[in-house]
């Protein structure tokens, strides 16, 4: 059962085969079976995902659902949920129950989609190994001793352990394509104001993405069709009406041009890794798409100027952490200034705290024109270089990440090593185009993400194309050992 889609759980459930209610206590025996050996989950909301599984068993038994009605899903822990606890990972958060309710979580719960609880990540969504958790470190389904990615790896391992059917993430800098890479899922970031922003704790403003988690592409286009849509409440928010994500899905690939980046395939890429991905390349082929070489000439800059970026508006954006009306508070402060450093310092966690620092320094005076204007600079350089490339070809592919995933620790101790995990994705949020991880194989027994990155607003053919690869191969629904324990 767990390892069921959206549409045949949908179509069960409405058969009367299983009500939400059955389904939702398995999926819920399932994490308090196997979580405690991933850490996947911060908060399970057991009482409440119940009430909502009566409640879509009432809408199902009236006709009145959706494909998501009853669906148990998890959200990654920077959605605010009204009342329920809500961390971002993160001290600092560890006793706020938001008073209301994000957009995404919000639109999903109105599809009548159930909630098991809220998923582990990198404090405030700042990592690529999900080991910068307040809660401690998540581990991967596939080897327990390896990382599942952040900073949505909490729902990239829940997804893929089968805790959930599906869930929510993040993508800042490749926080949904990149664990989704490590575990063995489909994930998609789609484009820069597509998916509302409202009651999503901010780490960067101007690159922050929510996005749907699951097995599949399909199920991906599920979630999409709840979550995508302007929202008054977000300011970035896109008047661009959405589209319908599930119509097109089987559309044929014949005439679909593809391009493969120089630049994803030099020096730093692993070896067994790049095989993995032209072998996907050749799938698509095989289903009429021609591939040709394109190039995206700034992708090496992307790395320093999102590091300058990111941070700049990280040091913005938490800002609002200061002691005084909610979250983390010292004890016995002597006067204002201490409760405002000791309530940030014993807060916030080491890496939050060095981002903060060098996005204070790089907006300081004397320093601003220097990093974080010449940074957006940049930034408009590899926006045009992406906007060049797809003028040439429908859709850009190449690797998620230039490894499998890493073992637990090993970079903890080297950010340079750990920031160089990002470099084919980081570029993405920086133009802000749509982008998704799609499993494509396996090497040394574990996952291998294929990204497909498209023009601004193709969400729909993104997953066209990534399910139409799904229909010929089975890599998306392969299963960790350990889930089956269960």
């Amino acid at each position: 059962m767990f390892e069921q889609s959206i549409a045949t759980l949908a179509q069960q459930l409405r058969d009367k085969e299983i009500s939400s209610v059955e389904l939702t206590r398995l999926f819920l025996d399932r994490i308090q079976a196997l979580d405690p050996q991933l850490n996947s989950f911060i908060t399970i909301s057991d009482e409440l995902a119940l009430q909502q599984a009566k409640a879509a068993d009432t809408a199902i038994a009236n006709g009145s659902s959706s494909s998501l009605t009853g669906i148990p899903i998890a959200h990654k822990d920077l959605f605010c949920t009204q009342g329920v606890l809500t961390t971002c990972g993160s001290k600092m958060l560890n006793n706020f129950i938001p008073p209301y309710e994000s957009t995404v979580t919000g639109r999903i719960q109105q599809a009548g989609a159930v909630m098991l609880g809220k998923t582990n990540m990198d404090e405030f969504a700042m990592g690529s190994s999900n080991e910068n958790s307040f809660y401690g470190a998540v581990k991967n389904p596939w080897n327990l001793n390896k990382v599942p990615g952040g900073s949505s790896g909490g729902s990239a391992a829940a997804v893929a352990a089968g805790l959930a059917v599906a869930a929510t993430g993040t993508d800042t800098g490749g926080s949904i394509r990149q664990p989704a890479s490590f575990c063995g899922i489909t994930g998609l970031k789609p484009t820069y104001g597509r998916v509302s922003r409202f009651g999503m704790i901010a780490y960067a403003s101007s690159l922050d993405q929510g996005g749907p988690m699951a097995k599949s592409a399909e199920d991906c286009a599920h979630l999409m069709q709840a979550m995508a849509g302007f929202d008054d409440k977000d300011s970035t928010s896109s008047e661009t009406p959405k589209e319908d994500y599930l119509a097109n899905l089987n559309a044929p690939l014949a005439g679909l041009k593809i391009g493969l980046p120089k630049e994803y395939f030099g020096d730093g890429l692993d070896t067994k890794v790049a095989d993995t991905i032209m072998a996907a390349v050749k799938e698509f082929e095989k289903l009429g798409a021609t591939v040709k070489e394109v190039s995206l000439p700034n992708l090496q800059l992307s790395i320093p100027s999102y590091y300058v970026i990111a941070p700049s508006e990280a040091s913005s954006n938490l800002s609002r952490f200061d002691g005084v009306r909610f979250g983390h508070r010292c004890d016995d402060p002597k006067d204002l200034l201490d409760m405002y450093t000791r309530s940030r310092a014993e807060g916030f966690g080491t890496e939050v705290q060095k981002r903060i620092m060098v996005g204070t320094y790089a907006l300081s005076e004397g320093y601003y024109d220097a990093y974080y204007l010449k940074a957006q600079k940049i930034r408009r350089l590899i926006k045009e270089d992406f906007v060049n490339a797809l003028n040439e070809v429908d859709v850009i592919m190449g690797p998620v990440a230039p490894t499998t995933a890493f073992d637990l620790g090993s970079k903890t101790n080297d950010p340079v090593a750990m920031y160089l995990e990002d470099i084919y994705t980081l570029s993405v949020n920086l133009a802000g185009i749509p982008a998704m991880s799609v499993p494509a194989g396996f090497v040394d027994n574990m996952p291998v993400g294929l990204q497909i990155m498209g023009n601004y607003f193709a969400e729909a053919k993104l997953l066209n194309i990534a399910h139409q690869y799904q229909q010929n191969t089975d890599w998306h629904l392969q299963t960790p050992t350990m889930a089956k324990g269960a």
